[in-house]
């Protein structure tokens, strides 16, 4: 115990030594506090399956892991690594509490810069009650924010990172999508730029679910794997469409209060799309919880994150062949080019020749 308390107090100063003003001491304190917790917490998933006293359903869930790691590594080329060889349980259903913010009439979300990690659109806390009061703050600064809690986050290999508790109940297909998504971002991770790093990460995920399916899933499975990819393609599609119009609004010159009834008035009408959507369709049901959050700027802030570049990157995979290795090589020759030469040859290789990618897709035998 003593040990890891000298540790957190010299990485704490060491951190604190090459802070450039955007976060404080205290913040990072937490940060390593809680991370050493996890270290703390870890054992090793062969131990712990080959224990008669543990749950047989977790027994079973971790076997599960071991499996997906290992096709990770194998077929898709991932870090060969500790990460996710440990298991660690918190005791709570978070590994950390993400808190956004956005400005009340922008829908650009407020940025927050850290040492190693760089600029990200988002401030996360080890703690629930630390990331409220940070969220307090923020409001009555004027701020739209939307605090959340993250049930997984990579180190990007500073770290080995353990499978945690707050996501060993997942399926098998969300647990492949959680692991293949977090090794990604040990792969490339660009400083300042989470668009490039998120949808990076989540074009590798559907990569990797996609060929876990097809070598190890059933009809079932990719049945019902399908439907949900289609309806968060049609669920994004729908924020974005109305996150534009809230940026419309925002660059009228339509006065602060005119702004704010709008506004709300934007808000309004999502809500009454996704109603209708899920007439048409009850599964849509499953995004119930995302609606019935207090809809606003820093909220809509989190959808595009994700998504924005994936066609791009799925286009340079399909110049390479399909080829893993040679497409990691690709994509770390691009990160370390200037964000607005990253931006230009994306845009070239993802949206110009997307649609002869696409043909090339269609034309492959069923």
């Amino acid at each position: 115990m003593k040990i890891l308390h000298t540790l957190s107090l010299f990485v704490v100063i060491s951190l604190a030594f090459w802070l450039d003003g955007c976060a404080n001491l205290p913040y990072y304190a937490q940060a390593v506090d809680g991370q050493i917790d996890i270290m703390r917490r870890a054992q090793p998933i062969n131990m712990i399956v080959a224990d008669p006293s543990v749950d047989k359903k977790l027994k079973h869930a971790l076997s599960k892991v071991v499996l997906l790691r290992e096709f990770a590594i194998r077929d898709l080329k991932l870090p060969d690594n500790e990460s996710y060889t440990s298991y660690a349980d918190l005791k709570r259903p978070y590994v950390v509490w993400n808190v956004y913010a956005a400005p009340e009439f922008s829908t650009e979300p407020k940025e927050w810069c850290f040492v190693g990690a760089g600029c990200v659109d988002y401030r996360g806390f080890f703690s629930k009650e630390e990331a409220e009061h940070f969220s307090e703050e923020l409001k009555s600064e004027g701020y739209d924010v939307h605090m959340g809690g993250i049930r997984a986050y990579s180190t990007l290999g500073w770290f080995d990172d353990p499978v945690l508790n707050t996501f060993i109940g997942y399926s098998e297909i969300e647990l492949a999508r959680l692991i293949f998504h977090e090794l990604a971002h040990q792969v490339v991770y660009v400083q300042d730029d989470s668009v490039f790093n998120e949808s990076f990460a989540t074009m590798v995920e559907q990569e990797g679910v996609d060929r876990w399916l097809e070598s190890n899933g059933t009809a079932e499975q990719q049945g019902a794997y399908d439907a949900k990819q289609n309806r968060e393609a049609v669920f994004i599609k729908l924020v974005l469409k109305y996150r534009n119009r809230l940026k419309e609004l925002f660059s009228s010159r339509a006065s602060d209060s005119e702004k704010r009834v709008s506004k709300l008035h934007i808000f309004s009408e999502l809500r009454k799309e996704f109603a209708q959507l899920k007439v048409a369709n009850f599964e849509f049901s499953s995004y119930d919880k995302w609606f019935a959050l207090q809809l606003n700027n820093a909220l809509l802030a989190t959808i595009s994150t994700y998504t924005q570049l994936v066609p791009a990157f799925r286009t340079l995979l399909i110049q390479q062949g399909g080829d893993m290795k040679r497409f990691y090589d690709t994509v770390k020759g691009i990160s370390k080019l200037t964000e607005k030469e990253r931006n230009s040859t994306l845009k070239v290789d993802g949206e110009l020749r997307w649609d002869a990618a696409r043909k090339i897709i269609q034309a492959e035998p069923i």
